[in-house]
């Protein structure tokens, strides 16, 4: 999103122009939620956006959803949109995530093995208000609290942690320059805690790629885990399973002309091996994902690939933001603003779709290590560390994409707004435990169909 004149005026213009937006939205009005009447039913929300999705994976979306509040939260993303776009707006907008929550970043293995933490899913990257992003996040760590039995007042420490610490970045931030915010790193202290506990010792790490695999007929190929893993060839019921993997080679041709010169010479040592259709989170469920395997040719060094369909975002009827060129380039382009740590393989396609319509894919390498902790052992400290580090790595994404100065004028030096924001944290994990008790009544009384959650 190109910066405006507003975003690029004088220093003291646009502090004064955060000062009246205080003033016009006070930092105390962030605690609203919308009351029940004001809400758009949320199972009418989320049944609205099944109707171009695979049938067969419907059930697997709902089962997951079920699983519980948690799960719920993390795909119930529609519901949630709808639900910010009731609350104050302070006017100042920021290539957004969309889905902020503590589900979507994750630790990466970038070059030289250095691990780096960032943002791990841009379905719903947009421009958007900066604050819908940071009531997102205050949420999931009340959810996600919840879920692990931490007690209140834990809780609470918790998410002000994570909105203090995305404005006291802010507030730094605002006195760097441009190039300066592109290339700060995260705090390595507070790194190092959240990766001992994500990645566990040494020899509890699982290459991520690699539970895709198998070896057949002396091959490298992708292995069978249906539903939610099914390799081209088993596939009925989305297309020919015969003509599958070739549809997939023309999304793959059209994808390489989204890369420069330099990544399609890499790209073109690889050949393409095999694919299969897996199942996304709860909020993709139902939508087309696919694990292609390319190997280079000669030796067979294996390099995954995940082409991923892409569809408007969730906030586009509330923002009203038109982004030419369609959803996937949306998504890539959302990415490459946003995430400090580059894809070189990150590119899009406009291809017909495997059931015969035009679609849109965003495709990515899929990360060679992934975090494999046990989630159930995750203390009130740890959960804290990792909101500390949620609330940087989001304001560092806000400060690249928008107006830092006047974000950080707004949020002020006292605690009034990350009081306010927890106010609404509560009150949105309040009413995700309502929403995700509707669904199971719903599921229990035939209404909507589901699958064991996975």
């Amino acid at each position: 999103m190109p910066l405006t004149a507003k975003q690029t005026a004088a220093p003291d213009r646009r502090i004064a122009r955060a000062r009246a937006a205080r003033l016009a939205v006070p930092a105390a009005g962030h605690a609203e939620f919308p009351a029940t009447l004001r809400r758009t039913d949320p199972l009418t929300l989320l049944a609205r956006q099944d109707a171009d999705r695979v049938p067969g994976l419907l059930p697997v979306r709902y089962g997951r959803l079920a699983a519980s509040p948690l799960t719920y939260f993390h795909g119930a993303v529609l519901p949630a949109a709808a639900d910010l776009a009731a609350t104050p707006r302070t006017g100042f907008s920021v290539q957004a995530c969309g889905d902020a929550q503590l589900a979507n970043f994750g630790i990466f293995a970038a070059q030289g093995r250095r691990l780096v933490f960032d943002f791990a899913d841009f379905d719903e990257t947009l421009p958007a208000p900066w604050e819908w992003d940071v009531k997102r996040l205050a949420a999931s760590f009340e959810v996600t609290g919840r879920h692990h039995e931490h007690p209140a007042g834990q809780r609470r420490r918790t998410v002000l942690a994570a909105v203090e610490s995305y404005r006291l970045a802010m507030h730094g931030f605002a006195r760097r320059t441009p190039v300066e915010i592109f290339f700060t790193p995260a705090d390595s202290r507070t790194l190092r805690v959240v990766a001992a506990h994500r990645l566990g010792p040494a020899g509890r790490r699982v290459a991520g790629v690699h539970r895709f695999t198998e070896i057949r007929d002396g091959k490298l190929r992708l292995a069978a885990g249906s539903p939610f893993a099914v390799p081209a060839g088993h596939l009925a019921g989305d297309g020919d399973p015969a003509t599958l993997v070739d549809r997939l080679g023309a999304v793959l041709s059209r994808y390489r002309r989204t890369l420069g010169p330099a990544r399609q010479a890499l790209l073109d040592r690889y050949r393409l091996a095999d694919a299969a259709r897996t199942v996304a989170g709860p909020g993709g469920a139902g939508t087309r994902s696919w694990v292609v395997l390319l190997v280079r040719t000669g030796t067979g060094d294996p390099l995954f690939l995940q082409v991923k369909e892409a569809r408007p975002s969730v906030l586009e009827e509330y923002t009203g933001a038109a982004v030419p060129g369609g959803p996937g380039r949306r998504v890539v382009a959302g990415q490459r603003r946003i995430q400090a740590t580059g894809d070189v393989f990150l590119g899009w396609a406009r291809a017909t779709g495997f059931d015969g319509h035009a679609g849109e894919f965003h495709v990515r390498r899929l990360r060679d290590s992934r975090d494999a902790a046990d989630a159930g052992t995750m203390t009130p400290d740890v959960l804290r560390a990792n909101a500390r580090l949620c609330g940087w790595t989001l304001a560092r994404a806000h400060a690249r994409t928008g107006d830092a100065l006047a974000i950080a004028a707004y949020l002020g030096s006292g605690p009034v707004f990350a009081e306010a924001v927890r106010e609404f944290a509560v009150a949105c994990a309040d009413q995700n435990e309502r929403d995700h008790a509707a669904l199971r009544q719903a599921i229990r009384r035939g209404h909507i169909a589901a699958a064991p959650a996975s």
